[in-house]
């Protein structure tokens, strides 16, 4: 469903994994659709802590448990 022929970066490739759509994870860590493109097709994008803390919170609360350096090269 998700990521057919897109490049994607670790995140998003997770994302794709889970079936999880760009769209809720925004809607709910209160940040732009395109901050989360940018954090699913840039595969050299590092999110500023504070955006990585609110994504982080809304997949938590849809019951995922990530951690930051798992995705991206800090």
């Amino acid at each position: 469903m998700f990521g057919l022929g897109k490049p994607r970066s670790k995140f998003g490739k997770w994302m794709d994994r889970h079936d999880i759509a760009q769209k809720d994870v925004a809607e709910k860590a209160q940040v732009s659709e395109m901050t989360l493109t940018r954090m699913c097709n840039d595969k050299d994008h590092v999110p500023r802590i504070s955006t990585w803390v609110k994504v982080q919170r809304a997949l938590k609360s849809m019951g995922y448990d990530v951690d930051q350096d798992k995705f991206f090269d800090i």
